[in-house]
């Protein structure tokens, strides 16, 4: 029988006390077959104190709407790219190339603040999509070098080869790793070089011991963090319908991770978003 609680949203958490962002969220996409109330999710997120959010449209589908709902909507900021998942697909149609284009393109608003999420996936993508992933994450390193905006990457089991492209491309001089799963060693090497980590609802799970050890090795002034909404909804929610509003969760559960007071990774967090994205 289906679980009824997992169809309920979750409560709204207790507020925080600053005002932070949602540096990543897809509020094109429902996981429960009703359409996202976009005023109501940027409404019921004010109210527990998340003030800002990045929506990341990831498909050309997604992208072009992200462009129209970040005029309509004044706590919304923008990205756009391929997805790595459907890079594949574009190589075999033998249009990649336009797609990135048009990416670029629409990446002009003056809304629009991010490149990204691309970067690589093996986990969705077997061998055979490799090739198209490593071009499309290429391509997305230019584009984010020419057009000076932050480049949000994805990074599903592919470590080594995301650090390597970079390194060998020449990174942007903005790098966000979206939904950080690396170890500790990898959160050095990202603080190292410069880069963002933005830390998902993942960081709540009983099972990301290694997640946190990697946070609490993590800077302050090197933190985001995001929902990936409707994905990766934090504990004690886990398997619900993640939105932006559920941030406070997340964060709390960093602070203590890092043994800091909530209104200082508030103040921090909301400092690094404006650095990396500009002011709303």
């Amino acid at each position: 029988m289906p679980d009824d609680r997992l169809a309920q949203a979750p409560p709204a958490p207790e507020p925080l006390p600053i005002p932070v962002v949602d540096n990543h969220c897809h509020l094109d996409i429902d996981r429960d077959g009703h359409a996202v109330d976009i005023a109501e999710q940027i409404s019921a997120a004010a109210r527990v104190g998340v003030n800002r959010l990045v929506q990341i449209g990831c498909d050309l589908g997604s992208a072009r709407w992200t462009a129209e709902i970040i005029d309509q909507h004044p706590a919304l900021l923008g990205g756009v790219a391929i997805h790595p998942n459907e890079a594949p697909g574009h190589e075999t149609a033998g249009d990649l190339a336009e797609a990135l284009t048009e990416i670029e393109a629409l990446s002009a608003h003056p809304r629009m603040r991010v490149i990204g999420e691309s970067g690589l996936d093996y986990f969705r993508t077997g061998p055979e999509g490799v090739g198209a992933q490593q071009e499309s994450f290429r391509g997305h390193i230019e584009i984010a070098k020419r057009t000076g905006l932050a480049l949000q990457i994805h990074d599903r089991d592919a470590h080594e080869d995301v650090l390597r492209i970079l390194a060998e491309e020449g990174a942007p001089d903005t790098v966000v790793l979206h939904c950080f799963s690396g170890d500790m060693a990898m959160a050095r090497e990202c603080v190292r070089r410069g880069y963002y980590l933005s830390i998902a609802g993942t960081v709540t799970f009983k099972n990301a011991r290694a997640l946190r050890d990697a946070l609490a090795v993590t800077p302050l002034e090197h933190l985001l963090v995001e929902t990936d909404a409707p994905y990766l909804t934090p504990s004690p929610h886990r398997g619900q319908v993640n939105a932006p509003y559920l941030i406070p969760l997340t964060v709390r559960a960093m602070a203590t991770t890092l043994n800091v007071a909530v209104p200082t990774l508030c103040e921090a967090l909301s400092a690094n978003s404006e650095r990396v994205y500009g002011p709303w």
